[in-house]
Order: C-alpha cells, then sequence, then structure tokens
C-alpha cells in the first residue's frame, strides 16, 4: 500500500473496542482534513479485515453524522452493525451510532497523531 493508506491503517488501529470514528476524523489526524473521501478508499483495500479482535478494525469508521456505511466492504451495514454492538457500541436508531458516547477523540497516553487538547472538532468535521 502507499503511505497514505499506510497512515490511515496505523490510525484506525489505534480506535479502541467500543469507540467509533469518522472518516473526516481519520484525515484530520493525519494532517489532511479534506481528504475524508479518501481514507473510505484506504479502507476499501483494507490489507488485514478485522477478525476475531485481530486485524484493521475499519468497521469503526463511520459518516460524521455517525452513521453506518451502506456499502461496508466487509459484507455490508448489517455486519458492520453486528461488530460494533458486539464491542458494546450503542445505536440512537436502526442507522446511526451514538457519537457523544462512543466517538473517539484521537488522543492516548503514547498516541503522537493525537491532535492537541484545544482542537476544535465542529470546526474540522462541520457542513
Amino acid at each position: 500500500m502507499g503511505e497514505f493508506s499506510d497512515k490511515v491503517f496505523e490510525i484506525v488501529r489505534q480506535v479502541p473496542s467500543g469507540k467509533v470514528t469518522t472518516y473526516g476524523q481519520v484525515a484530520s489526524l493525519m494532517g489532511r482534513p479534506q481528504s475524508g473521501r479518501y481514507v473510505g478508499f484506504a479502507l476499501r483495500n483494507n490489507p488485514e479485515p478485522y477478525s476475531d479482535g485481530e486485524g484493521i478494525p475499519c468497521h469503526r469508521v463511520l459518516f460524521k453524522d455517525g452513521s453506518l456505511v451502506p456499502g461496508f466492504a466487509f459484507g455490508g451495514p448489517d455486519v458492520q452493525r453486528k461488530l460494533l454492538e458486539d464491542e458494546g457500541v450503542t445505536f440512537v436508531d436502526n442507522n446511526h451510532v451514538d457519537l457523544e458516547t462512543h466517538l473517539w477523540d484521537g488522543r492516548g497516553a503514547n498516541d503522537p497523531t493525537g491532535p492537541p487538547d484545544d482542537f476544535d472538532w465542529e470546526a474540522e468535521l462541520g457542513d
């Protein structure tokens, strides 16, 4: 894979079980805030699909409104929903994750890719 895809996979691997992120959020963490669509292209070519707790957990990446991905590359939205529910992720309706509870902020104890504490997600991910 290329450098862009490798960075996408590196960030998505950091999303903990029970949390989700968005395509735009991954792009912003990469320093490429306008590249959310390309994040999706990279994830469609996931070289290590998630299974039994191993691999790249692309099922944890959603649209910015928290909705499941209709064309989820590894089985469709029903599979994506099941994988998320198995991790304890809750939904506000049939298609939308409760982002207030489950959105990952991209920061970790030793996370060099995380944004600064004053990073404004609403400004970055706004319409």
